[in-house]
This record gives structure tokens, C-alpha cells and sequence, in this order.
């Protein structure tokens, strides 16, 4: 069996606070500069669109609210046309995308990535299963069926976002389903740093290197860094001054044996963290342990996972004219198989100029 190289990139870049639009053009430069740099698959940081909402962290709800409206203003759905420009990139630049973002859907929203192909096709939009401590203010959870790898060119593909790299079954999950790339994405770890030792750099690395470690696969791990900008534009007193700071880009990029792959950049640097991934070390260290192989006893420990989709609403027929009935409701109202071609039947020419957020009433 001949096993290939697959070149990579961790996007540490800062969203464009609260603005759509501009986070994606941002976005597109940056997957058409890995695209001349001969990367193949591109991981940004989560929520990147339209940044992550450190409000709900450094202030109360009188201070928080002012950001509501333009948050879910610039918060997308996974078909609308931000994801399809993204899905347009990837194909113009031959290039697979995992892209994180805030799903907006019909009011709720919620932590999701979107997995692109180089092809341009959406393989998978996924969403956080419990979103962290206050996030869960603002964000709604996924469920079981957002728990998937994917076959794209470059291998065997999953996604996770943040703290759920603290899960041991979603990780146990992923390792289960022959995962090979870990697409990792988070915030900037520049929050409260020095009052929770967890919150910074040096534990966010660790948790990543050991998912790499554990799972025998390559980690790219995506941080967006806080610049002064970036600070100024949530700081409303001087305690949020004091405990939201510039840097925390740490982002990362890891080998089945833990080792750090390229050269990483600084905490307050914006730019494209490359690596060559050589897909043979994932044999090499399966050899040794693999927790869902040779390395395993399923016979005492066993994971059970649940990937139907909650419905919220359940109808039930009695007979009658088929096409009376109402609908088949799915999750939220979003079908659970993703969208493949979303360009097919698009006016390209439309994608590639201005483009206003939807109106939502």
C-alpha cells in the first residue's frame, strides 16, 4: 500500500468582528494564498464567521445585548450565499475547506463548520453537540448525527470544535471511524489567562497534542489571534481591559506521535501555519496503539451513540389523501443529508461581486 503526503495549513487569522461579508473576503484571500502555496486542505478557527462573541464572557447582559443584533445579523445558514462563495473558492483554488462558523437557523444559532471539498462541494456542515459554559446563552446543541469523518481527497476527515476536545466519547467517536486528519478549531486563548491556567496556550496545545496522540491521527489545530482592534472592540470597562488581551493565536499542527509540525507563528501574528503531512506515520504509530484495534477490549468497555435527529415537531397520519399530509420535518428544518453541488444552477458572476444579508424578520 502506498501512502501519500498531504500538505495543510492551520488559518490563524482575525475574523472581521461581526461582519460577514468581510470575514469571508478575508477568508477567500487566505485560501487563495495556501492554494499558491501548494496547501490542500485549510482549517480556520471556530465561529471565524463572524467571530467568536467574547461579550457573553466580559460583561452582563446589559452590556451583552447591544452585540445581539449584528451577531445574528452576520450569523449564516449553511446554504446561503457566504457558504457557496467559500464553495467556490475551494473549487477556483483546488483546495478542501473546513470553515467555522455561526449557523443562523430561522432565530437559533448555533456552532457549526462547514466541510468543503476541493471540488466545491458542501460534504458536511456539522454543530457543536453542548456549546461551553455561557456560550450556551446564545447557541443551541447539536446531535449524535453531527458526529462524522469524511472521505475527501486528502484522506479521512473530522471535525471538532474547542472544549469538545475534552470529550472522551465524541473523541472515542471520531478514532472509531478511522480518522486520519482532525480538522481542530478554536478561538483566540487570550481570555482570562491568568485567572484559569485552562483557558490559555499552554493546555489548549496539550489537549490537541494528546488527541493527535491518542487517536494516531494529524491534528490541525486553528486559533484566530486578538489583535488591539479586535481588544478595543469588546472592551466596555477596565476588568474587561485587564482580562481580554491581545495575542492568544496559538495555533498548532500535530503528528500521530505528538510531535509539532512547521514553524509556529506568533500570538498576535495573522498568517498560515504549513505542514507536510506524511499519512505513513499514522501506520506507524496504529502499530504500537490503536484504541479502536488491537489496542482495545470491547468485550469489557463499550460506546453507544444515538445519531437520530431530534425532531421537533412529529406528525402522524390516519389515512387520507397522501398529499394533504404535511411534510417530513427534519432537524430544525434542515435536511440531514448535506447539500452536495451547491453551485450547480448559482450565477457565478453574482457570487463573485457584493452580496447583502438576507432580511429576517
Amino acid at each position: 500500500m502506498k501512502f501519500k503526503t498531504v500538505r495543510a495549513a492551520a488559518a490563524q487569522v482575525e475574523p472581521v468582528w461581526l461582519d460577514a461579508r468581510a470575514s469571508v473576503e478575508k477568508a477567500i484571500a487566505y485560501i487563495e494564498e495556501a492554494s499558491r502555496r501548494d496547501v490542500e486542505l485549510i482549517v480556520f478557527p471556530e465561529v471565524y464567521i463572524p467571530g467568536y462573541p467574547w461579550w457573553i464572557w466580559h460583561g452582563p447582559f446589559s452590556y451583552a445585548s447591544r452585540f445581539v443584533p449584528d451577531y445574528h445579523a452576520n450569523s449564516i445558514a449553511r446554504d446561503g450565499i457566504e457558504i457557496k462563495q467559500l464553495a467556490r473558492a475551494a473549487r477556483d483554488n483546488r483546495i478542501a475547506v473546513v470553515m467555522g462558523f455561526s449557523e443562523y437557523d430561522r432565530g437559533s444559532l448555533y456552532i457549526s463548520q462547514a466541510v468543503i471539498s476541493e471540488l466545491g462541494e458542501l460534504v458536511a456542515v456539522r454543530r457543536k453537540l453542548k456549546p461551553t459554559h455561557v456560550e450556551r446563552s446564545i447557541y443551541g446543541d447539536g446531535t449524535g448525527a453531527d458526529l462524522l469523518v469524511h472521505e475527501l481527497s486528502v484522506g479521512r476527515v473530522g471535525a471538532l470544535n474547542c472544549w469538545e476536545h475534552l470529550q472522551p466519547l465524541s473523541k472515542y467517536t471520531l478514532f472509531s471511524m478511522g480518522e486520519q486528519i482532525h480538522a481542530a478549531s478554536w478561538p483566540n486563548q487570550s481570555s482570562y489567562v491568568h485567572l484559569a491556567h485552562t483557558f490559555g496556550p499552554e493546555v489548549t496545545n496539550a489537549v490537541n497534542q494528546t488527541y493527535a496522540v491518542e487517536g494516531q491521527v494529524f491534528v490541525i489545530e486553528a486559533h484566530n489571534p486578538m489583535t488591539q482592534s479586535g481588544v478595543d472592540f469588546f472592551v466596555h470597562d477596565e476588568e474587561t481591559r485587564q482580562n481580554l488581551l491581545v495575542g492568544g493565536g496559538c495555533s498548532r499542527i500535530w503528528s500521530p506521535n505528538g510531535a509539532s509540525l512547521g514553524t509556529p507563528l506568533a500570538p498576535n501574528e495573522e498568517g498560515l501555519l504549513i505542514a507536510d503531512l506524511d499519512i505513513a506515520e499514522i501506520e506507524t504509530a496504529r502499530a504500537g496503539a490503536d484504541p479502536v484495534g488491537h489496542y482495545s477490549r470491547p468485550d469489557i468497555f463499550q460506546l453507544h451513540i444515538n445519531r437520530t435527529p431530534v425532531r421537533h415537531v412529529v406528525e402522524y397520519s390516519f389515512g387520507g389523501d397522501r398529499s394533504q399530509r404535511g411534510g417530513v420535518h427534519q432537524l430544525n428544518g434542515i435536511p440531514t443529508t448535506p447539500v452536495g453541488d451547491l453551485l450547480a444552477g448559482v450565477d457565478l458572476d453574482k457570487l463573485a461581486g457584493d452580496f447583502e444579508l438576507p432580511e429576517r424578520c
